[in-house]
């Protein structure tokens, strides 16, 4: 049997992998094929080279054994199994072998089976009896010790089924959801113990306060500090301090790559008594415990409610303790529970794609084709910007050489030519400069053919753009002026100066006399105008990121760059005059600054002539005012009549109580056909905080069953503030009608623009259906009724509306504090009710949860599977949505998007931190390197 040993060896290292399933078809060795019958023995081949048996049966396949090859092939029409033999003596004995080798195995498997079947179906009865023994019996003498032992054996039947039940590729999978380090499988994770050791350690020793930070585990202390006592107990030590050796010990436990390991630690770490029981005050502990480490106040509050909903799923029999089984069943199980919002199915398409990306191809074809891509998606930008940059060069090439020609330029050279060139070019940029901010205009222009060949989106950034050719220009300008051009006249000879006698007048001026008339007085006042207006403009002004002691703070924020922006009033002022009053220009139509200004001054000054009156004309009445959490202010307001607006645009909102002058920007979060305005406020600046807090002055405590920590509305005694508003205004978000499928991301309160945009669709899709249903009954009534021909064919059939071409939308939305789920909390179950179709996939990602798998967020993940399964709600969100944990992969969801919905239009829409934004907009241009799903991307802009 030496060469059968052999062969069995080689079959289940090559060909049967771990924990495969195996049939053999054999018969006692006789040589007779019509005869003979077959069973088939199903196997389940483990690590540990043990081998289990899962079923015997008669056989429904045929080996043939051919050339030393085995293949299973159907059975013939009768089913009888029969094999083919080589003619080689030696294959013949070896299968003969290989055969009686089986036939004995399955036979000792087969009473093996039968003993266990009927020791079970024993066990069954015995307990059945007992179970229904004692229910009499306590019908009898009220209850007593039968009772017990009923639900005792009751329990050790499921004990039994459970571990026939299990299967290593289940404790496999809940493995990966019992990591106590994220990292513990790097190599060099022990020496970074053993640093955070050698700096911790106070005699050589580690104290148990400081176990936390030495195991990576600095956030989650309290969870760090039972992990520790709960391998002390094992040890069955009580310490409060431990050596570098005893650290290794517990840091190999804890990095343990065996399941059952894993879970008796997690399992000891609840049981606190060491009694091999964990009662439902131990689970409650257990549920706080993870939910202050994970950040959820919510959680920790109602976790008395959510240990009794674990008891009564583990604990049927009503014992009042779970064992070390019972929590392993959980585990094993969890995902059975978790079928609500899954993933997306990867297709046959995505392997294609996926190919496709990798082909080699040539480093010119490649370089080519990432040329054409840039091309297509960036041409717009690059003409318009391609035709500014060429205005500009001819400007100042106009202005160089026509002061080339004149006599100052003897004087001064070319710093006289350079400093007019960039005069030519700012009074250019100073005019354009208005109209990437004349919102009405955009906002009606990217309606209208236009907007296919001009991006209105990217207006923000134009302006920006602009503005730092002024600065570059004002640099060139006035530095060329001030260091150049006006030292060489004061400094030139008499007979070079008489040439300019015509502009400077007899006396040859000194530099206090350039400086102190007209030009010079508004040139430089234009000057620091305009530096303080830029400085304060920046990011790092404008957002705060700069810390200034009092009473310099006022320098930074929103406010500061609002009131030091309208400095430019008065530079438009002064440019006009410094335009007027020039040395070397007298005739008055070649005096050409204010004919560059004329036009866009004009449309600007409409603008906010129509702002002004607008937002007197549209006032609001505030319905109800809500404050949640995360300082989130909600107001719900009656729409004005006039007001008609495209979900995903934006209105500024004002607050005289707040400020008379200022407007801010905030995305509409009601749809177009609620018959109100709602708008989301988060706490961000010195504008908002003060905003919430006059609203929060005239608020109350919601009553039960509403939500948000502080309400009002109109029945409220206090009265609301007087609110302004005008818009709508353009955005990105509110072209999602020309792209097959939607991919909304929003991370924290930029999720707004996209509630209004899920709204819209879901009120869209239950029109549809309504429409497809009356368009189902009229024609169902046509065919009944009875006419002419003539009225037939004359009959004009009504204008039916373009269909929605959007077909799926999925939203993700990344936010960090549990509390932001009740934003938008009614929008998401009203949605996940009446889209029954599925088109809207919402995924919510809390960022302060460890990520799925981690042991610290494990025993949540249990209660929210349980939760859902029996109730419908996630327990995180408070929502039927279910709530994922840590950050999204983006690059396995845009894999699955584009193996989903292959040949489709994918607008990924996008609002919220900048550095998010570059790597979607990577993502986007990689896959649509790869496959032959477009990716469109668009981030908002305010």
């Amino acid at each position: 049997m030496r060469g059968l040993a052999n062969h069995q060896r080689r079959w289940a290292s090559d060909t049967v992998p771990a924990n495969a399933v195996v049939s053999l078809a054999s018969s006692p060795g006789t040589e007779s094929t019509s005869a003979e019958e077959y069973v088939e023995v199903t196997i389940d081949l483990q690590e540990d080279d043990t081998i289990v048996l899962r079923s015997v049966e008669p056989a429904a396949k045929v080996i043939n054994i051919d050339d030393g090859l085995g293949t299973e092939t159907p059975s013939s029409a009768s089913r009888s199994p029969t094999i083919k033999r080589s003619s080689s003596n030696r294959l013949r004995q070896f299968s003969q072998e290989l055969k009686a080798e089986a036939v004995a195995k399955a036979k000792q498997f087969s009473q093996e089976l039968r003993a266990e079947l009927k020791r079970f179906s024993w066990s069954h009865g015995h307990a059945s009896r007992v179970l229904s023994t004692s229910t009499s019996s306590s019908a009898q003498n009220g209850g007593g010790g039968s009772g017990f032992d009923s639900a005792l054996a009751a329990r050790a039947l499921r004990k039994q089924r459970a571990q026939l039940d299990r299967t290593r590729s289940g404790a496999q999978k809940a493995l990966r959801g019992l990591r106590f380090i994220s990292n513990s499988t790097k190599t060099n994770a022990w020496n970074e113990v053993q640093k955070n050791f050698d700096k911790l350690a106070k005699d050589g020793f580690l104290y148990r306060a400081d176990f936390a930070q030495c195991i990576g585990m600095r956030d989650s202390k309290e969870f760090a500090l039972e992990l520790f006592d709960a391998l002390s107990r094992r040890r069955r030590l009580k310490v409060e301090k431990i050596s570098k050796d005893e650290l290794y010990e517990y840091w190999s436990q804890i990095t343990d790559q065996s399941f059952d390991s894993r879970l008796q630690i997690f399992f000891d770490m609840v049981d606190k008594n060491e009694d091999g029981r964990i009662a439902e005050e131990e689970v409650k502990e257990i549920i706080m415990l993870s939910a202050s480490a994970n950040k959820l106040s919510r959680l920790k509050e109602q976790a008395e409610e959510y240990a009794a909903l674990i008891m009564e799923e583990l604990d049927p029999e009503r014992l009042g303790y779970i064992e070390l089984w019972q929590l392993e069943t959980l585990l094993l199980q969890k995902d059975t529970y978790l079928n609500y919002s899954q993933a997306l199915s990867y297709t046959s398409q995505a392997l294609s794609q996926n190919l496709q990306g990798l082909r080699k191809r040539s480093r010119l074809k490649r370089m080519s084709a990432e040329l054409l891509y840039y091309l297509q998606e960036n041409w717009r930008r690059l003409w318009v910007l391609s035709l500014w940059i060429l205005i500009l060069i001819g400007l100042f090439t106009w202005k160089f050489f026509e002061y080339k020609q004149k006599a100052a330029f003897q004087v001064m050279g070319y710093c006289l030519l350079t400093a007019k060139g960039a005069a030519e070019t700012l009074k250019f940029n100073m005019a354009i400069v208005l109209m990437p901010v004349c919102r009405n205009t955009i906002t009606w222009l990217r309606s209208t053919k236009l907007g296919f060949f001009v991006p209105f989106d990217d207006n923000i950034n134009f302006h920006k753009t602009i503005a730092a050719a002024i600065v570059v220009g004002v640099i060139l300008h006035a530095g060329n002026h001030l260091a150049c051009d006006f030292p060489r006249l004061i400094n030139a000879s008499e007979d070079h100066y008489d040439k300019l006698i015509h502009d400077f007048g007899e006396h040859k001026p000194t530099y206090w006399d350039l400086t102190k008339g007209p030009e010079g007085v508004t040139g430089i006042l234009m000057v620091i105008f305009m530096a303080i207006a830029f400085t304060l403009a920046t990011r790092w002004f404008r957002r705060n990121q700069i810390k200034l002691p009092k009473p310099f703070d006022r320098l930074t924020g929103f406010n500061a760059f609002w009131y030091s922006h309208h400095l430019f009033v008065i530079v438009y002022i002064l440019l006009v005059i410094h335009g007027v009053f020039l040395y070397m220009v007298h005739r008055w139509y070649k005096k050409t600054t204010w004919m560059y200004l004329a036009v866009p001054v004009l449309v600007y000054a409409g603008e906010r002539t129509l702002r002004f009156f607008r937002s007197g004309f549209s006032t609001v009445r505030l319905l109800k005012v809500a404050i949640y959490p995360g300082n989130v202010l909600t107001l719900q307001m009656s729409k004005p009549p006039q007001f008609r607006y495209k979900s995903g645009q934006y209105m500024f909102v004002q607050c005289p109580a707040v400020s008379p002058f200022e407007w801010h920007p905030f995305s509409i979060t009601s749809a177009p056909g609620d018959d109100y305005l709602s708008v989301h406020i988060r706490q961000l600046g010195d504008w908002t905080q003060e905003l919430k807090r006059v609203f929060s002055e005239a608020c109350e405590p919601p009553v039960a069953g509403k939500s948000g920590l502080l309400r009002a509305d109109e029945s409220t005694k206090k009265s609301l503030p007087k609110l302004l508003i005008d818009g709508p205004y353009g955005a990105p978000a509110q072209d999602y009608r020309n792209y097959d499928v939607l991919l909304l991301v929003g991370l924290g309160i930029g999720a707004t623009p996209f509630i209004s945009v899920l709204k819209d669709l879901l009120n869209n899709i239950v029109k549809q259906e309504e429409q497809a249903d009356s368009a189902s009954d009229l024609s169902r009534t046509s065919d009944m009724s009875v006419g002419s021909n003539d009225s037939t064919h004359n009959r004009v059939s009504p204008k039916r509306k373009r269909p929605l071409r959007t077909t799926n939308a999925y939203f993700y939305w990344v936010t960090r504090e549990q509390g932001s789920f009740d934003w938008f909390k009614g929008v998401m179950n009203e949605i996940a009710e009446l889209d029954q179709r599925g088109v809207i996939e919402m995924h919510n990602y809390l960022t302060s949860v460890y990520e799925e798998g981690d042991a610290r967020s494990a025993l949540i993940t249990m209660v929210q599977a349980l939760n859902h399964a029996k109730n419908g709600v996630d327990i995180v969100s408070g929502t039927r949505v279910r709530t994922h944990f840590a950050r999204p992969n983006w690059k396995k969801v845009l894999s699955k998007l584009s193996s989903k919905h292959c040949n489709a239009t994918i607008g990924v829409f996008y609002c919220g931190a900048p550095v998010l934004a570059k790597e979607l907009g990577k993502l986007c241009y990689d896959f649509n390197q790869k496959g032959s799903t477009k990716f469109e991307f668009h981030k908002e802009h305010f």
